[in-house]
């Protein structure tokens, strides 16, 4: 996957986040949660793109690693409103699922950067 089509995939993965808190009722708890959740979520696509500017291997993969922290967390603050907000359930479920496909790729691309990095100094 190229760094263009991630870059649309995290802004739109942010994006799908902002109109599910957008969708929920207001209450205390859905408020701290989604507010944590906007945060994390937005961090992913702009650490993202920060990565994509990185100055060598070692700060690129310094910053894919927030990226792989902020998608953590997003899940963690999907799973807690879907706690609370049982009728959401299929929406948040479908956020969940994407951000643990991209987690994926970013681990993916963690640990194929650092074995191309240890056999280029071999």
């Amino acid at each position: 996957m190229n760094s263009e089509i991630l870059k649309s995939r995290t802004k739109a993965y942010s994006i799908s986040i902002g109109h599910l808190i957008n969708s929920l009722p207001f209450n205390v708890l859905n408020k701290n949660y989604s507010n944590q959740l906007v945060r994390c979520s937005s961090a992913v696509g702009a650490n993202y793109r920060a990565a994509c500017r990185a100055k060598s291997t070692a700060d690129f993969i310094n910053k894919l690693k927030i990226v792989e922290e902020e998608l953590d967390e997003t899940m963690f603050f999907l799973e807690l409103l879907e706690e609370f907000n049982p009728p959401k359930s299929n929406v948040i479920k479908e956020n969940w699922k994407e951000g643990n496909e991209l987690l994926s790729i970013i681990v993916a691309a963690i640990v194929t950067t650092r074995r191309n990095e240890q056999n280029r100094k071999s």
